[in-house]
């Protein structure tokens, strides 16, 4: 409850309609909500009590009350304080204030990492080495309807090769980091944020699939709650159209996994076990964890307390840039602005041409693509300080200039990668960027969306997204050593995208280009039109040469090595498909496209021990 309102009600300053109200409320309202609605009618909320008569709807009532009760216990400084923030904002818009007035851009230092050089495997192996002092979260509150998925997104298959889903992709990482980090025994904690429309479908796919390998225990489901929506720039709450007796809500942002981890008593559990590091990731990009490692390892080589994950970014490309911004006072941050932002405070800051291109292609200002790298200690320190509030921002629709009406009800926002906004000067916050190619291909676009994206811009599609995969595994082979056939361009989906050979392996093979190339011994040839499955963690390849399909699998106690093979068959091929026939599962009709297979070679291995094929045609 906002302080101003509580000192009016102790000073006995009630609205003129509490006396008409109170009655109405029902006989098991507690104490707590009666004080709930006075402050509500003190703040000129009384609209929300039009459809209440005397010892009518009583039930209602009470699912109202506590609805209002939960709206307040779940916002830092409480309901009435959400209000008020809402009104400073919405003033803001108004007026067109910019968020970073006073403040001046500049291009801030950060790592820019070269992939496969000794710089990189440097931070590689401190990350691996450190990983086992990091907790991972991940935030994971969205559906995949605008995706044309009925599911939530992390179930979706992050490529159809192997089928194997996000969730699942992300759990083998993890675990493969756990067994590198080589300490024995000890778990890496996974938390995962839900929302009302995720948590119990990602209940149910964890417990559907044994947890993915990881212990029960090892995983933290916390659930994200909504706000109250506004209907006007007095920041009135809004009705839910389809019920009167209850309060408009919708998703606050994800900004609100700070607030989650700070009251869910794991951060100092997590510092009791000796953890020093928090990993920030999101939902659908298939690559982020070939860049964690390496950016891990700069966090803890260079003790930063905040570290972007950042790729290339073109000028103006819709994706947020980060930057150093000083304001009047002198006060300094490195922080993310959003790409709709940047541009006009470059221009409003003595930069005539705003966000423009430099000598490498690409803006001075690299892309932050919402994976963070926070140190533990300063972080539960600056949370015991804001609660885990987040600096929130207001987008209204209005219906026109005026501004004083909106198209449909608002809400206040937050952003996960504004944490650093309220950091102290003396904060180590610094950004490392990696190949986009290597950390960065999400899945965000439908088909439709994805068309109107110009061409030669990432499309952040299900299409994109998964032959980002295979380009990102034939591309760290062609540095081990591997020679790869150029690829060819296909459209699926309306998309022209560059079709690799369909290289996946299991993170337990490699999480690391070290470990790649350990595994990697040269001659390796591969055509365009293969397919390449490697699943286990000690397979090695020598003198081998594919033209076709071949899918290896091991169990952990075997050790295997392929020599001198030679694989030519039929493999299997991508297949263009129609995206609004049925007759397709909708996983294959948001990529716009099928496998087909015509043949595969197999080599299982389930056997403890050494095994070798050698100098073999199949």
């Amino acid at each position: 409850m906002g302080t101003a309102t509580m000192e009016k009600l102790k000073e006995g300053a009630v609205s003129e309609d509490l006396p008409a109200v109170l009655p109405m409320l029902p006989s098991l309202a507690t104490n707590a909500q009666r004080t709930l609605v006075q402050a509500l009618l003190a703040d000129g909320q009384t609209h929300l009590f039009d459809n209440w008569h005397l010892g009518e709807n009583e039930e209602s009532k009470l699912i109202f009350l506590n609805q209002v009760e939960k709206l307040n216990a779940n916002y830092p400084g409480g309901l009435m304080a959400y209000i008020h923030n809402a009104r400073r904002l919405l003033a803001d818009s108004k007026a067109g204030k910019n968020p970073f007035d006073g403040y001046t851009p500049s291009v801030p230092t950060g790592e820019r990492l070269t992939f496969g050089d000794k710089e990189f495997m440097k931070f590689e192996e401190a990350g691996v080495k450190n990983a086992c002092r990091a907790a991972f979260v991940l935030v994971a509150g969205g559906l995949g309807e605008r995706l044309g998925y009925s599911g939530i997104k992390i179930a979706l298959p992050s490529q159809m090769t192997t089928e194997v889903c996000f969730l699942d992709h992300y759990i083998q990482n993890i675990l493969a980091l756990q067994e590198a980090g080589g300490s024995s025994g000890e778990q890496i904690p996974l938390v995962i944020m839900t929302s009302d429309d995720t948590h119990y479908k990602t209940q149910e796919l964890l417990e559907t699939n044994k947890y993915f390998g990881m212990l029960p225990n090892q995983i933290q489901l916390l659930k994200q709650e909504k706000v109250a929506c506004l209907v006007d720039n007095d920041a009135k709450l809004a009705l839910d159209p389809s019920n009167p007796f209850l309060i408009q809500t919708k998703p606050h942002g994800h900004g609100d996994v700070h607030a989650l981890l700070h009251s869910s008593g794991l951060l100092p559990k997590w510092q009791q076990e000796g953890r020093m590091w928090v990993l920030f990731f999101q939902d659908t990009n298939g690559l982020l964890f070939k860049g964690i490692p390496s950016a891990l390892g700069v966090s803890v080589l260079r003790d930063l307390d905040v570290n972007s994950l950042a790729v290339p970014r073109k000028a103006k490309e819709a994706i947020g840039g980060i930057a150093k911004l000083t304001h009047l006072n002198g006060s300094e941050m490195v922080i993310n602005v959003e790409y709709n932002q940047l541009d006009p405070l470059l221009r409003a800051t003595g930069h005539a041409d705003g966000d423009v291109n430099d000598e490498t292609g690409y803006s001075p200002y690299p892309g932050n693509i919402n994976q963070l790298v926070l140190k533990l200690g300063p972080y539960m320190e600056e949370l015991s300080r804001t609660k885990g509030a987040i600096t929130e921002f207001v987008n209204p629709k209005y219906k026109d200039a005026s501004k004083t009406l909106f198209k449909s009800s608002t809400r206040l926002e937050c952003m996960m990668q504004d944490y650093p906004r309220t950091l102290a000067p003396s904060a180590k916050v610094g950004f490392t960027v990696l190949d986009t190619w290597l950390a960065y291909a999400p899945v965000k676009n439908n088909a439709e969306d994805a068309m109107k994206i110009p061409e030669g811009n990432p499309k952040h599609s299900p299409t994109s997204g998964e032959i980002a995969i295979y380009k990102a595994n034939c591309l760290i082979l062609q540095k081990a050593g591997a020679v790869i056939s150029e690829p060819k361009h296909e459209v699926y989906n309306g998309q022209t995208v560059e079709v690799w050979p369909r290289i996946v392996w299991s993170p337990s093979w490699a999480i690391t280009f070290a470990e790649v190339c350990e595994k990697l011994s040269r001659p390796m040839c591969i055509s365009q039109r293969s397919t390449l499955v490697l699943n286990g963690k000690h397979i090695t390849l020598e003198d081998i040469s594919l033209d076709g399909t071949i899918l290896v699998h091991s169990i952990p106690k075997a050790q295997v090595k392929l020599s001198q093979l030679r694989v030519e068959n039929a493999g299997w091929e991508l297949k263009s498909v129609d995206n609004k026939d049925e007759n397709y599962p909708e996983v294959t009709r948001m990529r716009g496209f099928r496998i087909e297979k015509f043949d595969q070679c197999s080599a299982v291995f389930d056997k403890g021990g050494a095994c070798c094929i050698s100098n073999v045609s199949l």
